[in-house]
């Protein structure tokens, strides 16, 4: 399925419609005329359709691939992955960084060093 945004709705329409077809089966005029047995059909037909739609959606859902071993597994891996990558930034953080000033005097050095003219016996 295309769609990333969980249908939420879908199946919090589930509860009130079979709540209906209850309501319906337990009138105390019950099903015997049949206005009411359209009525409990129509409900019914809604209700199935609305489990349709929920089970469908549920079905295509992304993910389902692994078993739950499997799940717990890629789990625990990538907390492995995590802690070390947050071990790699703690000891990048913990780095002494040269100074500012010895880099400024290494680029001087280079610098008078490329500036110095050539002297030609000519």
């Amino acid at each position: 399925m295309a769609t990333s945004i969980f249908p939420i709705s879908l199946y919090e329409e589930l509860l009130p419609k079979l709540m209906e077809v209850l309501e319906l089966t337990q009138q105390t005029s019950g099903i015997s005329n049949p206005q009411s047995r359209q009525k409990l059909l129509q409900a019914t037909i809604n209700f199935k359709n609305a489990i349709s739609q929920a089970k469908e959606f549920a079905i295509n859902l992304p993910g389902g691939e692994l078993l739950i071993e499997e799940q717990d597994d890629v789990i625990k891996m990538l907390g492995m992955l995590k802690e070390r990558k947050q071990a790699q930034l703690a000891a990048f953080a913990a780095r002494k960084v040269a100074s500012t000033a010895a880099a400024h005097d290494l680029k001087m050095e280079i610098d008078s060093v490329a500036s110095t003219p050539v002297q030609s016996d000519g």
